[in-house]
């Protein structure tokens, strides 16, 4: 069964848009997980705009099944990782003005910059994965990388899908094909929901884990987080 692991940078903007700590994101963790996700998934930007660095370090003792941080490898991201070891680095090629992920790195032309940074995690026996687009060369420029998977962005097959297109599936089946002829693990995540979760489960072979946020929190405002995290689940058996 592909594991399910909650974003949950959304409930870090709602706390900060009042400031104090309501919602509390160290709580909402241990609840997800208590409800059933296998994983908590934080991505701390620059500016903190939502999830900051000392949650962080306040998450790392309660996050008991898998802790996966997203970030664009700057310095300041790089030590925070090395010194928390989390289960899993997810690298993404965030601008600092991003309002969210827009793009997958360009594995071939940052083939030596990501080959230093992943060997820096993987020698403190960090999972590393690599948000790519879904381009056959990127797959392969991913290999030489030296990282252990790659997170197929998908916010293209979301917006195609809910148009009607079912074809905007078919790179992604051929990239995660390649990926796991080559021996990558195969991650994906972007604006993945309850109305087309399944069907990118069913067509993607080899989908180890997905990290959804955005939908999940909304969809909870309506159905509840404990169903809706179930509800995931059982869509992705």
């Amino acid at each position: 069964m592909t594991k399910l692991s909650v974003n949950i940078n959304k409930i870090a903007t709602l706390r900060n848009s009042r400031g104090g700590d309501t919602p509390n994101v160290v709580q909402f963790a241990k609840d997800v997980q208590r409800f059933g996700a296998e994983g908590v998934t934080i991505h701390p930007r620059p500016d903190e705009r939502h999830i900051r660095y000392q949650d962080a370090y306040d998450l790392k003792p309660e996050v008991y099944t898998e802790y996966n941080i997203e970030g664009n490898p700057i310095s300041k991201f790089m030590d925070m990782v090395l010194e928390l070891q989390p289960t899993q680095v997810t690298l993404v090629p965030d601008s600092v003005d991003a309002i969210t992920s827009n793009a997958g790195w360009d594995t071939i032309k940052h083939k030596d910059f990501l080959v230093d940074v992943i060997s820096q995690f993987k020698d403190k026996g960090i999972r590393t994965s690599i948000f790519v687009d879904p381009d056959l060369k990127q797959i392969e420029g991913a290999k030489a990388t030296g990282t252990d998977r790659i997170e197929l962005y998908t916010e293209a097959f979301a917006h195609q899908y809910s148009l009607g297109n079912q074809k905007a599936i078919e790179p992604y089946t051929k990239c995660a094909e390649l990926a796991n002829n080559l021996g990558l693990g195969v991650n994906a995540g972007h604006d993945l929901s309850l109305d087309n979760i399944q069907f990118f489960k069913q067509n993607i072979p080899g989908l180890l884990e997905v990290s959804i946020g955005h939908a999940l929190i909304a969809e909870s405002l309506y159905l509840g987080i404990e169903n809706v995290v179930n509800m995931y689940k059982n869509k992705l058996k």
